[in-house]
């Protein structure tokens, strides 16, 4: 399933898969939970296991020492508060990933939904709250800057006041997300430095940059003061982090501990494996440095 079909839609989808029983689940999986080390506040990202049934998946959670769940929306709440799994990258306002904060057409209709959503994420405990530039569709990248700086700047009060961090995704433009504007890191800091607010960090999503600029440790090392946020994948293919794609995921986690950072890093590979859990299981170990 394609995350950007996912999103907006995980409310009506989960209706449909109540009645799906995952021939993958396995209750009986070795657990982790007491082996972590502690070092990494792990998360995993819903849309990678939606064949997997919210409260069977929330329990596998808990087997593996997992402790929080990225893209998820009110609509998951209470059902993740059951389980004691935080949401640590909230969804659930703007227009997806193809239209967003470049385009002053649609800066209204933004700040009224984030203005709507910001409290809501801060009434139920959290914290980050996702948003996306858009797509380019003819616009110059500097124009692009300065119409998204332009328009969060209007939202940035009320995130302020309420504790929320607004995290831009850096987004792949060659393979996933052809057009979109906010796919290299050096133009996500220049958006956070012309809106000048702690409340606006970026999402780093490590497979996505990986496509777009390599060279992640030295990124993650210059520019680790603006990513609020971490998403894995394995590159080429957005698999498994293992031995069958190009980045070696300990050391990349040893250079954002090696930051200071206290945040969350989620899992956003696609599972290949049979087993689904037992591949979420292996992507945690790599990442337990």
């Amino acid at each position: 399933m394609k995350r950007r079909k996912f999103i907006g839609t995980s409310a009506a989808a989960s209706v449909g898969i109540l009645a799906y029983k995952s021939a993958n689940a396995n209750p009986t999986h070795e657990t982790i939970a007491n082996e972590l080390k502690g070092n990494i506040n792990h998360s995993v990202c819903r849309w990678c296991y939606s064949k997997i049934p919210m409260e069977e998946f929330l329990q596998n959670l808990n087997d593996l020492g997992i402790k929080a769940m990225d893209l998820t929306g009110p609509e998951d709440w209470p059902l993740m508060k059951k389980y004691n799994i935080h949401s640590s990258m909230c969804w659930g306002a703007g227009k997806g990933i193809l239209e967003g904060w470049n385009d002053p057409k649609l800066h209204e209709e933004l700040i009224a939904d984030y203005t709507r959503v910001i409290p809501l994420v801060a009434e139920a405990g959290y914290t980050n709250l996702i948003c996306f530039s858009g797509n380019r569709n003819g616009m110059d990248d500097q124009e692009g800057l300065e119409n998204s700086a332009e328009g969060l700047k209007n939202i940035m009060p009320i995130a302020e006041k309420h504790g929320v961090i607004i995290q831009m995704e850096l987004l792949n433009s060659k393979v996933d997300h052809k057009d979109y504007m906010c796919d290299h890191s050096a133009w996500g800091v220049d958006l956070c430095k012309a809106i000048g607010s702690d409340n606006f960090k970026l999402l780093y999503d490590i497979y996505h940059m990986q496509i777009m600029e390599g060279d992640v440790i030295r990124n993650i090392q210059d520019y680790h003061q603006y990513f609020g946020h971490y998403h894995t994948g394995g590159n080429p293919g957005r698999h498994e982090i293992d031995e069958t794609q190009e980045l070696f995921y300990p050391a990349i986690m040893k250079a954002i501990l090696a930051t200071g950072y206290k945040g969350y890093v989620a899992q956003e590979f696609i599972p290949s494996w049979e087993d689904q859990i037992a591949a979420l299981k292996d992507g945690v170990e790599r990442c337990d440095v």
